[in-house]
């Protein structure tokens, strides 16, 4: 029985999850449900307790975040790195919480507390006729960023599915309650018929994927293994391709969405440049809100030499400490 289970990470039928085995996770959805229908004020004081907690008891994902914001805002001192660490993590326990809000809520209640920006530009790359492929990030707001941007248009979603089969089926069914489709993150196949049938669909390039496919762009003026996917896609299908952002307010309760103008000239014929110019859209809505990112993800892992010594292990940790004397 657990082997079936693993082999049907898209079994959605909440039926087959009723062994007592399941009910740790059906307690933990039970949870998020009612943190969910809390105040989004008394949701986002959690969320900050959550992110606090977890910067104090993660030491691991505590020493990715130091590193990446280290190599990536430099010019900051030790005091304003250690500070954006710590507000990363609280930004990131928030959006923890609204994971929850993005599953079980209706986004119609929060339509009062959100602008979105630049829709026109979607709606006049649509135009075209050939789709949009919306290019976003990791930000801390992914699950909410992505649901509340559905109340105003038509899209579709790649998604990395949940290695635990009920997440998984609860994360689905949400979004296709949301979303046109909801295709696997390798379904590329799938990914190109929903752009001839006109349809925009978001797709986040930002993440180590390993070798395979990519070229290493600048990002934040490292040398980063970027995949070359965005510009194979963009090429097969004739499509647009759109920066998409989405952020969490600083001041009061709310979010702000934004659609940018589609990249003009893309693909260009060179990958590369393809690359640099996908990752520096995604570096400057970063920069936006720098707490607001997934900087526990090891962005940096794969470098150009493979001798390269790890940024994340010891070795990363000696060449940073003399970088610092110098």
């Amino acid at each position: 029985m657990k082997r079936e289970h693993r082999k049907k990470t898209r079994d959605l039928n909440y039926s087959h999850y009723l062994h007592p085995r399941w009910w740790p996770t059906w307690l933990g959805l039970g949870i998020m449900w009612l943190i969910a229908h809390l105040p989004l004020r008394w949701q986002w004081a959690i969320g900050r307790l959550t992110g606090e907690l977890a910067w104090r008891l993660l030491p691991r994902r505590r020493h990715i975040t130091e590193v990446n914001i280290g190599l990536c805002f430099p010019d900051l001192s030790p005091d304003e790195q250690r500070a954006l660490v710590r507000k990363s993590f609280r930004a990131n326990g928030i959006g923890m919480m609204e994971i929850g809000l993005g599953w079980f809520r209706k986004m119609a209640d929060l339509s009062d507390i959100t602008t979105v920006h630049g829709l026109d530009h979607l709606n006049r790359a649509l135009e075209g006729g050939k789709g949009v492929l919306l290019v976003g990030g990791h930000y801390s707001t992914l699950e909410m960023g992505g649901s509340l941007a559905t109340e105003e248009m038509n899209a579709d979603v790649m998604q990395r599915d949940h290695n635990n089969p009920l997440m998984n089926a609860v994360m689905t069914r949400s979004r296709e309650s949301r979303y046109g489709a909801v295709l696997d993150a390798k379904d590329l196949r799938g990914l190109l018929k929903r752009l001839r049938m006109n349809r925009a669909v978001w797709y986040a390039t930002d993440q180590d994927y390993g070798r395979k496919g990519i070229v290493f762009a600048p990002f934040f003026d490292i040398p980063t293994g970027t995949i070359t996917a965005t510009s194979r896609i963009a090429e097969r299908s004739g499509c647009a391709v759109m920066p998409f952002s989405h952020f969490r307010r600083e001041d009061r309760p709310g979010y702000d969405i934004y659609f940018h103008p589609a990249l003009e000239d893309f693909p260009s014929g060179d990958e590369l440049a393809d690359a640099t110019r996908v990752n520096r859209t995604i570096e400057q809505e970063i920069r936006r809100h720098p707490d607001q990112y997934l900087w526990m993800h090891r962005r940096f892992k794969t470098r150009p030499d493979p001798d390269d010594p790890d940024l994340y292990g010891k070795q990363g940790k000696r060449r940073r400490r003399s970088k610092r004397r110098d």
